[in-house]
């Protein structure tokens, strides 16, 4: 019965990969907001520089692992803190070449967390405050407010720490990468080289957020369930779950990873134990909102909140709603939906609940069946296939918002200072736009090497992988319904860079060891 699942699950991401793969080769998914504004384009795929593209980043891609294979004489001592001390060193180069700003969400979380720290105000939790609004992102303003307190107040320190924190990710993809192969006798060093030259992961270093945090303690949490299944260590399932349960803190999508977690040890409960099992659920599950609720009791015992944090915040059916629109399929929809909550139920949860149930039902019985499938078709696509994660606007930025060429007149995201880089990326610049197609095709034979790796899974009846597996079919599944954007899925690119590994190497040994003979050092079982 545990093979037919793991089976199904496999077979469903197939099915979803493919309709990426496929869907790539005839429509080309964007987000260029100097060109376009704040809105997802799909448009038609431009062949005449995809098919370049692709087979420039092979041919790269090839010669880049045959010169890791001659990494694996050296020792994992030496050649993980050299690769990891590079990446650091391009991340903050990165950060100083484009010295991009806050703006958005991320200035208004800067801004909070100035006001909490030097004026001790909080009256942004009072009606119609922002974290009355949206208490979850309490969590990157405490965080923000204790960073600037220890250290000079710079924008600098922020984006340093993002760079620890994404370079810790990087760590994580290595060691899940090992933990699920091993038998591997070889040393494995390209996963690692690729994880730290991922470029949406080095240029999102600049967006001060809750992003690259929440990355890293989930795919921090998913190494140590890892761990857990296969050495039965209590100790290991309880770093699982306080890393969860931080991840989540930031970021509240970490109920997926739970789901996920939880089905992923009762998939292996015959090698746990019974026991075992339900104990690892009942750890997960108590300390999941241990953060959360520590927050409430703390700011109410100050009287810094008179009701409960969340009573009368935006409702979940808030973004629901957003992610029902025929025009932007699911994007952000301009303030129509704050606008519901915000003037027609004055910022009341419970009433605008009521008129978003109202507003939901009344766009899915209007629909036709066929233009919700359109919809939903879209939504899937651009969200999955676009491939940046947005790094135009959140990690290259521009130099200012306005003045700019291009509809949008300009881009959100302005510089400190500019440098000759900076004109360079100017609007829709040549070397933005090569930039940006390099990502996006980076990102279609990702899914074309995850193809690979999952049918081989099936014939071989091999499915190591379902624990990455279930993380995203659930990501999947959520932004079907959720408001989308390309860099809410942020959080499954190293579960993505591992399975496309996985898959390039096995494309790798089938076209080149055994068709053409070529030799390689220490090739091992997997």
């Amino acid at each position: 019965m545990s093979r037919v699942i793991h089976k199904t699950l496999y077979l469903i991401l197939i099915f979803f990969v493919g309709l990426f793969i496929v869907s790539s080769l005839f429509v080309r998914a964007q987000y260029n907001y100097g060109l376009y504004g704040d809105n997802p384009i799909l448009g038609t795929q431009q062949w005449s520089i995809f098919l370049p593209v692709i087979m420039l980043l092979l041919l790269t891609g090839i010669g880049l692992y045959r010169l890791c294979l001659r990494l694996n004489k050296y020792s994992p001592k030496v050649v993980i803190p050299v690769v990891l001390l590079c990446s650091i060193a391009i991340q903050i180069t990165i950060i100083f070449v484009f010295p991009r700003v806050p703006t958005d969400d991320s200035q208004t979380v800067v801004s909070l967390a100035m006001s909490m720290l030097y004026d001790q105000d909080y009256s942004s939790f009072e009606t119609g405050g922002y974290l009355h609004m949206f208490p979850f992102n309490f969590s990157i303003v405490l965080y923000l407010k204790t960073l600037l307190s220890l250290f000079p107040d710079n924008y600098l320190v922020i984006k340093l720490f993002n760079i620890l924190f994404s370079t810790l990710t990087t760590f994580m993809i290595y060691l899940i990468y090992k933990q699920l192969n091993p038998k591997s006798t070889e040393r494995d060093y390209g996963v690692l080289i690729f994880a730290a030259t991922y470029l949406p992961s080095l240029f999102l270093n600049n967006l001060i957020y809750n992003d690259v945090i929440a990355t890293a303690f989930l795919t921090s949490c998913l190494y140590f369930l890892l761990r857990f299944v296969r050495e039965k260590s209590w100790k290991a399932m309880l770093c699982a779950a306080i890393l969860l349960a931080i991840g989540n803190y930031f970021r509240s999508i970490g109920a997926i990873v739970l789901i996920a977690a939880i089905l992923y040890t009762l998939l292996n409960m015959r090698s746990i134990g019974f026991k075992k099992v339900l104990g690892s659920i009942a750890v997960l599950a108590v300390l999941f909102n241990v953060p959360g609720w520590t927050q409430n009791a703390v700011l109410q015992s100050t009287g810094t909140v008179s009701e409960p944090v969340g009573e009368n915040s935006a409702p979940v059916y808030m973004w629901l709603n957003m992610g029902i629109n025929l025009e932007r399929f699911g994007f952000w929809d301009n303030m129509e939906s704050y606008q519901i909550y915000q003037r027609q139920a004055n910022y009341n949860k419970a009433d605008s609940t009521a008129l978003f149930k109202q507003e939901i039902e009344s766009k899915l019985s209007e629909a036709s069946a066929s233009e919700l499938i359109q919809m939903y078709y879209k939504k899937i696509i651009w969200t999955w296939t676009e491939g940046t994660y947005q790094m135009d606007r959140y990690g290259i930025g521009n130099e200012s918002a306005s003045g700019m060429g291009g509809r949008a007149g300009g881009i959100a995201g302005s510089y400190s200072y500019t440098n000759g880089v900076t004109d360079l990326f100017q609007g829709d610049s040549v070397y933005r736009t090569g930039v940006l197609w390099v990502v996006y095709v980076m990102n279609f034979l990702m899914y074309c090497f995850i193809f690979v790796r999952l049918v081989r899974g099936i014939r071989l009846k091999r499915y190591d992988e379902v624990s990455l597996i279930l993380v995203v079919l659930g990501f999947i599944g959520f932004y079907i319904l959720w408001e989308i954007k390309s860099r809410y899925i942020y959080p499954v690119y190293p579960l993505l860079i591992v399975l496309s590994y996985m898959g390039f190497k096995d494309t790798y040994e089938l076209m080149f060891q055994r068709k053409l003979g070529w030799g390689r050092p220490s090739l091992g079982k997997r």
